[in-house]
């Protein structure tokens, strides 16, 4: 399938790269982006075309992905809802709404919002997909082999579900960095050297992950398995608790979905 980028940042690079990875022939893909640097790296890095023209970059595609900053996507787009009739469209905006979408492009039907995360840089990202109801299979079929390029990917039902994701996934990342941090800082006020702590915390998260990846076990199991009574880890998990550390990061979490779904009302007044 021919796919054309709408935007040539980070994302963008990472998805093409994954489709390359796995054999897309780089001939069938074209960017448009206005900034000449980008314009730039992007044919030294993939050899791609690129073009500032969204009529030219999306002429012959079956596939358009929408890689812009949500706030900029309105404009990007505006005046050219023409060009993407017939043509299956993919957003990565984040938080601008499919029906939205829909109507800044005339009532388009084909549409799939994605909402990836930034280990997708490194092909080890999952994106939450939710498709309008026209979207047939094979449509959804193109979506899941294109973002299974930079990692997993996982289908809702209900588009409101995306903000969920956006909260968990979309943002989990950070609470990861954040929980490597606090795990570093407090290896260093134990005692040891800076690099030696993050080296352990980030193995850890890593061996962690790793485990539960491979093992269908409860994550509640698999912490049980590590928690032997009146020991060392038991200690600091009560300390946790009593900390309300679990119902502090829910709470983070739900702030997070409430803020996903204010963003959709705003981009929609945009």
């Amino acid at each position: 399938m021919r796919i054309a980028f709408i935007g040539g940042g980070n994302m963008a690079s990472a998805i093409i790269g994954g489709l390359m990875s796995h054999g897309h022939d780089p001939s069938r893909i074209c960017v448009v982006e206005i900034n000449a640097q980008q314009q730039q790296r992007i044919v030294e890095e993939f050899g791609i075309t690129v073009t500032a023209s969204i009529a030219e970059g999306i002429r012959n595609s079956e596939v358009v992905i929408l890689a812009v900053k949500p706030q900029q996507l309105h404009a990007a787009i505006s005046g050219a809802a023409q060009l993407f009739q017939g043509k299956l469209v993919i957003s990565i905006a984040a938080g601008i709404r499919a029906d939205d979408l829909s109507q800044w492009l005339d009532q388009h039907e084909f549409i799939i919002r994605a909402m990836p995360n930034t280990p997708a840089l490194v092909g080890k990202g999952i994106t939450g997909l939710y498709a309008l109801p026209r979207v047939d299979v094979q449509q959804k079929e193109r979506a899941t082999a294109i973002l299974e390029g930079v990692g997993a990917v996982v289908w809702v039902d209900e588009e409101a579900q995306l903000d969920a994701v956006t909260a968990l996934s979309g943002c989990g990342p950070a609470y990861v960095f954040y929980f490597l941090e606090a795990m570093q800082q407090a290896g260093v006020e134990l005692g040891l050297t800076a690099d030696v702590a993050k080296q352990l915390a980030m193995q850890t998260f890593l061996g962690a992950s790793c485990l539960a990846v491979q093992n269908d076990d409860a994550f509640s199991v698999l912490r049980a398995r590590v928690t032997s009574k009146g020991g060392v880890t038991e200690q600091a998990l009560l300390s946790m608790e009593q900390s309300d550390i679990r119902g502090a990061f829910i709470r983070a979490m739900h702030i997070a979905n409430d803020r996903s779904r204010e963003m959709g009302e705003i981009f929609k007044r945009a």
